[in-house]
């Protein structure tokens, strides 16, 4: 078991909690080891289930009568319904609530507005570089993901084939969020194909052969359930007009490689540089999440200039998995410098000699993440 950097401790003090996130995150193990007592309620556990879905206000009768206490409800897109009572305690009796759950695809569903501002909302992210420390090894992250379950087993593939298939069947089929499910299995592995990529809904439909609405409406259940993740493009750019296409990301590398039943990664694979991409845009989410900042974006230029990342919409951020920079894996990064717009600029590769070209920073990316997570880039 690895110690988790998110603070919800401090968080709570304050405000209460969604922790959303894809199974398997770690949320349960998180909660088991919270040091602060609290009263636990598993919607995963039938009767429990059943005893507030026949009764929403159950819940305020047992709580309203009580002095201010924590309370976790785990797997709440189970039951939409109690979020009323819920709002009511945070209000009445300043109650504090940790609310849990792998999927928003049912909260929205129901119409709930997630407590209206009364809840902070964090996405909860598997293993990162810093959780692992010396334990953390590039090749196998990129190869079987950072999930903390997968990451420890002794059979990776075999368990992200289960793991893919669990979702198919529970929060997809069981849920009856489509209909067809192969079709769906379909769209799952085109967009495996494409992660990274600005999202083409008419050519992704067109390969996974379903029009471009059921595409969008299928690309919507992948953000729901928290297994994809949008990048919105970073358009203020003036000389330089940006492309406001977004990009997306699977959550996780590991699920995206057993989706196209690829096993260990190999520095001279075709999309060794891809996949080194998405880890970094992982870590960087997970920051931008945790530390509540603005939304992690893209910059790409109609004349085809593209920065990688911009963190905050002040850091911009250029990944490339080369062991040795050159002045022309720094184009992108000056195209963007010239508008004035960005307080920083980092090139991350594998290079292990740290330099400064016209004021980009070219860090390793073990440097450049232990930084970030330290808070110490400038």
């Amino acid at each position: 078991m690895y110690s988790r950097i998110l603070d919800l401790k401090t968080i709570l003090k304050r405000k209460s909690i969604f922790l959303l996130g894809p199974r398997q995150t770690g949320k349960s193990t998180l909660i088991k080891n919270f040091k602060e007592p609290f009263h636990f309620i598993n919607l995963l556990q039938n009767g429990i289930f059943l005893r507030y879905q026949n009764d929403p206000d159950l819940l305020t009768r047992e709580f309203s009568h009580k002095k201010s206490e924590l309370i976790i409800i785990d797997e709440i897109q189970r039951l939409p319904e109690l979020l009323n009572c819920v709002h009511l305690l945070i209000e009445d009796c300043q109650h504090r609530f940790l609310l849990t759950g792998s999927s928003a695809r049912k909260l929205r569903k129901a119409g709930v507005n997630l407590l209206g501002g009364r809840a902070k909302q964090i996405f909860f992210s598997p293993l990162v570089s810093k959780e692992l420390g010396k334990d953390f090894n590039l090749i196998k992250a990129l190869s079987f993901g950072l999930l903390p379950s997968i990451y420890s087993s002794v059979n990776p593939s075999e368990d992200l084939e289960d793991y893919v298939g669990t979702y198919l069947k529970e929060e997809i089929q069981a849920e009856g969020a489509v209909r067809n499910i192969p079709s769906f299995s379909r769209l799952l592995q085109v967009a495996a194909t494409c992660s990274g990529e600005m999202i083409n809904y008419s050519k992704i439909a067109s390969d996974a052969q379903m029009s471009p609405s059921t595409t969008r409406e299928h690309f919507q259940i992948l953000y729901d359930t928290l297994v994809a993740i949008e990048v919105p493009s970073f358009f203020a750019t003036v000389k330089r007009k940006a492309i406001q296409t977004s990009k997306f990301y699977f959550f996780d590398l590991g699920v995206v490689r057993a989706i196209l039943k690829r096993g260990e990664i190999k520095e001279s694979d075709a999309d060794f540089g891809r996949f080194f991409e998405a880890f970094i845009f992982q870590e960087l989410n997970t920051f931008s999440n945790y530390n509540s900042l603005s939304t992690l974006k893209y910059w790409r230029s109609t004349s085809d200039y593209e920065v990688d990342f911009i963190l905050d919409d002040k850091m911009a951020i250029e990944v490339k998995a080369t062991k040795k920079v050159s002045k022309n894996d720094l184009k992108n990064l000056l195209a963007l410098k010239e508008e004035n717009l960005c307080t920083s600029f980092y090139l991350v590769t594998r290079d292990t000699h740290e330099q400064i070209f016209d004021g980009i920073h070219c860090l390793c990316y073990k440097t450049f993440l232990d930084k970030l997570w330290e808070k110490t880039l400038e």
